[in-house]
C-alpha cells in the first residue's frame, strides 16, 4: 500500500504562511514609512542653530608708568572704548589727588607728543592692556586767567599814576603843575585799549589749549605789569611836557587810536550779532597774544 509523505504537505503550508507574514509585514512598513514621511514634511526645513559669538573686549586696563623712571605708578582698570584720555586722568587724579587732570601728561611713547584730553582709549589701544607713561606738567592756570591777570593790571597800575599818589610822586610838586591835556588824553586811549582786550578775553576769544603752566602767567604779567608802571611813571611825572610836534602830532596819534572806537560802541549795544567778532577782525593786527586763541 502506498503512503502520502505527510511532510511535503506541511513544508507547502509553511511556505504559503510565510509568504503571507512576508507581505503583510511589507505593507506595514510601507504604511510606517508613509505616515513619517507626512510628518517630516507637515513640520518643515530644519533649523540651524545660531551661532554663539564671542563678544570683543568691552574693556581696558590702562598701566601708567613714569616717564623718567619707568616704574610702575597705578592700574586703570575697566576703562570702556568709549573713555577718553580726559577720563583716564579723572580716575587717575582719584588715586593720586596731588595730580589734578591739567596737571597730568600721558605720552604713548616716551619723549613723544602729549595725548589731548578728547583722543579716545579705543584709537590708542592694540591690546586690551595699554601702557602710558605720566610726566608731571607742573602747576597749571587757565589761559583765560592768564589774560584776565595781564590785561586787568595794566588798567589798574596805570590809574595809580594817573592819580600821582604820594608813594611815586612828590605831592608838592605834583599840586604846583597842572596837567597838560594830552596826559588825560593818554589815560583814556590807555583804559579803552585794555578794556577792549578784557571784553575780547570774555566775550570773544576761544582758548584752544584749556591750561597752561604757572611760569606763563609770571611771564606774561611781569611783561605787561612792568611795560605799563615804566611809561606811566613818565607821562603822568609832574615834570612831563608834551610831545615837541604839538597838537598837530597829538590828533593824528589819536585818530589813528580812535579810528575804530565808534565801531566798538555800536557792536556793544547789539552783541548777539556776532559783532565782537567783527572788531576781533578788524582789531587782530594789532594784538600779539600768548598761546593759540581762535574766534567764536
Amino acid at each position: 500500500m502506498f503512503i502520502r509523505p505527510k511532510s511535503l504537505s506541511s513544508e507547502s503550508k509553511r511556505e504559503l504562511f510565510s509568504q503571507g507574514a512576508t507581505r503583510s509585514t511589507l505593507k506595514n512598513n510601507m504604511r510606517n514609512f508613509h505616515s513619517l514621511s507626512q510628518l517630516v514634511l507637515s513640520a518643515g526645513p530644519l533649523k540651524s542653530t545660531p551661532a554663539v559669538k564671542h563678544a570683543k573686549t568691552s574693556h581696558f586696563e590702562i598701566e601708567i608708568l613714569d616717564a623718567q623712571t619707568r616704574k610702575q605708578i597705578c592700574i586703570v582698570d575697566k576703562v570702556t572704548q568709549t573713555s577718553t584720555i580726559h577720563d583716564v586722568k579723572q580716575k587717575f587724579h582719584k588715586e593720586y589727588p596731588k595730580w589734578y587732570p591739567s596737571r597730568v601728561g600721558l605720552q604713548l611713547e616716551r619723549g613723544g607728543p602729549f595725548l589731548k584730553d578728547y583722543v579716545t582709549i579705543q584709537s590708542v589701544a592694540a591690546s586690551s592692556i595699554v601702557t602710558l607713561y605720566f610726566t608731571d606738567l607742573g602747576q597749571q592756570v587757565s589761559w583765560t586767567t592768564v589774560f584776565l591777570a595781564e590785561y586787568t593790571g595794566p588798567l589798574l597800575i596805570y590809574l595809580l599814576f594817573y592819580l600821582r599818589i604820594p608813594y611815586i610822586y612828590d605831592m608838592k610838586e605834583s599840586s604846583r603843575r597842572m596837567r597838560h591835556s594830552v596826559v588825560h588824553l593818554a589815560c583814556f586811549c590807555h583804559c579803552i585799549h585794555y578794556i577792549r582786550y578784557l571784553l575780547e578775553t570774555l566775550f570773544v576769544h576761544r582758548v584752544s589749549a584749556g591750561h597752561t603752566p604757572l611760569k606763563n602767567l609770571i611771564k606774561g604779567c611781569a611783561f605787561y605789569w612792568g611795560f605799563t608802571s615804566w611809561i606811566a611813571y613818565y607821562i603822568n611825572h609832574p615834570r612831563y611836557t608834551p610831545p615837541s610836534f604839538g597838537n598837530r602830532q597829538v590828533m593824528v596819534s589819536a585818530i589813528n587810536f580812535l579810528g575804530l572806537m565808534p565801531v566798538f560802541q555800536v557792536q556793544i549795544i547789539t552783541p548777539s550779532h556776532g559783532c565782537f567778532s567783527w572788531f576781533h577782525v578788524l582789531t587782530t593786527p594789532m594784538r600779539l597774544d600768548h598761546g593759540s586763541v581762535s574766534q567764536l
